[in-house]
C-alpha cells in the first residue's frame, strides 16, 4: 500500500535484470529516502529467469510501501520501466511525479525529497536528476547535451583543436558545479511529472538500452518541458551491473540500433547517415594521429567496421523488404 497523506505523490521505479541482491540494497536506499513522501515503490523483475523474482518477493513481502512485479518480457530497460509506470500508484491512481532509480543506485536519505521539492518550486520544469557519484565519492558524468552531427565527429576524432571547435557541442558535459538546466540526464536517478509522461507518453520501447532517456529529454524539451540537474540530491552509484558495459570486448549490437534508431527519429535517415559519416570521418582522423603517436588509445576494437556494417543493413533493410 502506498504511504498517505496531504503532499504530492511519488511512485518510485527500480527495475531488475539478474542482480537481485543489488536490487534489493537500492529498494532499502529508497524506501529510506521515501520516509515523509506520500507515494509507493514498484520493483520490476525484466523477466530476468533466474529466480530473481522470486528471491525479492520473499525479502519484501513485509514492506508494504514496495510491491515486486513481474515484467513478462525483457524488453529493455525502457520497456520495464513503462511496466512500472503504467502500473501506477496500489488501486491504479496515478503519481504526481515518477522516479527512476537504477537497481545499482543507492540514494541519500534526502535525495528524493530534494527532488520533489525543486520540481514543486520550479513548475515549468519537467524533469529533474541527481548528482551521481561512485563508492569513493568521484562525481560521474551524467550530465549532457543532446547529440548532434558535429558531436559524434569531435567524440570520434578526439583531438585537440576539433574539440576545442566544437566544445559546446560535445555532449559529454563537465559534472556542473551548480544546479541549473542541461539537455538530458543520465536515467540513474531521474524524477518526471506525471503530467510529462501524460502529456509525451513514457519510454519509446524500440530502444532496448542506451539513448532511451536521451530521446526521452528531447521529447520532452520539444513540448516546452525541460530538464534540470539538482546538484544538491545525492545518488551513489555503481554502474554497468546489469549491461557489462566494463567488460565489453566489443560495442553490442544492440547499441549500435539504439544510436541508429536515435538519429533517424530525431532527424530522419539522412540525418543518420551524416551523424555515421561525420564519426567514420573522425574516427579516420584518430587512426592518422595514432600513426604519429601510438600510445593514444585506439577505443573499443572494430568499432569503425561494425559502425559502417551497421548502417549498411539499415539503409539495405527497406530495399529488401520491397
Amino acid at each position: 500500500m502506498a504511504e498517505t497523506g496531504s503532499g504530492p505523490t511519488v511512485l518510485t521505479v527500480l527495475l531488475n535484470w539478474r542482480t537481485a541482491e543489488m536490487t534489493l540494497k537500492a529498494a532499502a536506499a529508497a524506501e529510506r529516502a521515501m520516509e515523509g513522501i506520500a507515494g509507493g515503490i514498484v520493483v520490476v523483475d525484466n523477466d530476468s529467469g533466474d529466480g530473481s523474482f522470486e528471491r525479492m518477493s520473499d525479502a519484501l513481502r513485509d514492506h508494504p510501501r514496495i510491491r515486486v512485479v513481474q515484467s513478462g518480457r525483457n524488453g529493455g530497460f525502457g520497456a520495464g520501466n513503462n511496466v512500472g509506470i503504467r502500473l501506477g500508484l496500489p488501486g491504479g491512481v496515478r503519481p504526481d511525479y515518477v522516479y527512476i532509480l537504477n537497481s545499482d543506485a543507492f540514494p541519500a536519505p534526502d535525495a528524493i525529497r530534494l527532488l520533489l521539492e525543486y520540481l514543486e518550486a520550479h513548475p515549468k520544469v519537467g524533469m529533474a536528476g541527481s548528482f551521481i557519484h561512485g563508492p569513493d565519492g568521484e562525481a560521474h558524468w551524467t550530465c549532457f547535451r543532446f547529440p548532434s552531427v558535429a558531436s559524434e565527429f569531435e567524440v570520434s576524432a578526439r583531438t585537440g583543436p576539433i574539440s576545442r571547435w566544437l566544445q559546446d557541442r560535445t555532449v559529454a558535459m563537465p559534472v556542473p558545479e551548480k544546479t541549473g538546466p542541461v539537455d538530458w540526464l543520465a536515467g540513474a536517478s531521474m524524477m518526471i511529472r506525471d503530467r510529462v509522461v501524460a502529456e509525451i507518453g513514457g519510454f519509446d520501447e524500440t530502444f532496448f538500452l542506451y539513448y532511451e532517456e536521451t530521446e526521452l529529454c528531447l521529447r520532452a524539451a520539444k513540448a516546452g518541458w525541460p530538464t534540470h540537474f539538482v546538484r544538491e540530491s545525492r545518488v551513489e552509484h555503481i554502474g554497468s551491473v546489469s549491461t557489462g558495459m566494463k567488460e565489453w570486448r566489443r560495442v553490442p549490437s544492440y547499441w549500435f540500433d539504439s544510436r541508429w534508431y536515435y538519429f533517424r527519429k530525431t532527424g530522419g535517415t539522412l540525418h543518420a547517415v551524416a551523424a555515421t559519416l561525420a564519426h567514420v570521418a573522425g574516427g579516420l582522423i584518430l587512426r592518422l594521429r595514432r600513426l604519429v603517436r601510438p600510445a593514444i588509445p585506439p577505443g573499443a576494437p572494430h568499432f569503425l567496421r561494425d559502425l559502417v556494417a551497421h548502417a549498411a543493413r539499415q539503409l539495405l533493410r527497406p530495399a529488401r523488404r520491397g
